[in-house]
């Protein structure tokens, strides 16, 4: 067999092998509350983005379960059929890549825009702000509104790099994320940050575009980085 370059394991797996090794050997028994998130990163000396996204994968799994405002609990180990959950990137590593390429991307935008590039971004706002609370429509105007900036560029491989970007959040991860930290007024924000975007590039200021679309990108990396012992976050999930 030949030998094959070793890709070393992103930090939120490493966190999610050792809680789940915790698991598996009887220190966290089912039913049992976890740390919360902030103990877990002071004893690891990591981040809570990274302990956030370690979370997520074992909830994912059906390891554990998130009630929010109450807590991390250990559930019953799932049947051998289920595997353990594998992505290459964890949100958060998503959302800053996001935050630097597509900034980028919005400050050239203003700087080549034309008024058909202005009537679709208006259209797409339109419909985005109709919508109450997110769904499956609302993504997909999300996604729209994203590769439309990149459209501005004339550029079908930019435009095909930010979907593909996008697509990614289309995972178990961000569908988990999603249920606690996305409702009715976090999309209202987030479709302001999105006119504040068109806004900038309308006004053919590329550093104010660049500055509101990394302001989207970040805002969203905040809004999945609130604490889970938040009441308020949004609906819990019942056990």
């Amino acid at each position: 067999m030949p030998i094959q370059a070793v890709e070393p394991r992103r930090l939120y797996r490493q966190v999610a092998d050792q809680l789940r090794q915790l698991i598996d050997s009887g220190e966290f028994a089912v039913g049992d509350r976890l740390p919360t998130e902030r103990e877990l990163a002071d004893q690891l000396g990591i981040s809570r983005p990274t302990v956030r996204e370690a979370l997520i994968a074992l909830e994912v799994e059906g390891r554990i379960r998130i009630r929010v405002g109450s807590g991390i609990y250990v559930t019953d180990r799932p049947n051998a059929a289920a595997s353990e959950a594998e992505t290459d990137e964890g949100p958060f590593e998503l959302l800053r890549a996001r935050e630097f390429v597509e900034g980028a991307i919005a400050a050239e935008a203003a700087l080549h825009v034309r008024p058909a590039d202005l009537e679709l971004l208006d259209d797409v706002l339109r419909r985005m702000e109709a919508m109450r609370h997110p769904n499956k429509m609302t993504i997909a105007l999300d996604r729209e509104f994203h590769t439309s900036v990149a459209g501005i560029l004339e550029n079908a491989v930019l435009v095909r790099f930010i979907g593909e970007l996008f697509d990614q959040r289309i995972n178990p991860f961000f569908e988990r994320l999603s249920i606690y930290f996305e409702n009715r007024d976090s999309w209202r924000i987030a479709a302001e940050e999105h006119r504040a975007v068109r806004d900038a590039i309308a006004a053919r200021d590329p550093e104010r575009a660049k500055a509101a679309m990394q302001h989207h990108l970040r805002q969203s990396q905040l809004r999945f980085s609130r604490n889970f012992d938040e009441r308020a976050v949004a609906r819990e999930v019942a056990l």
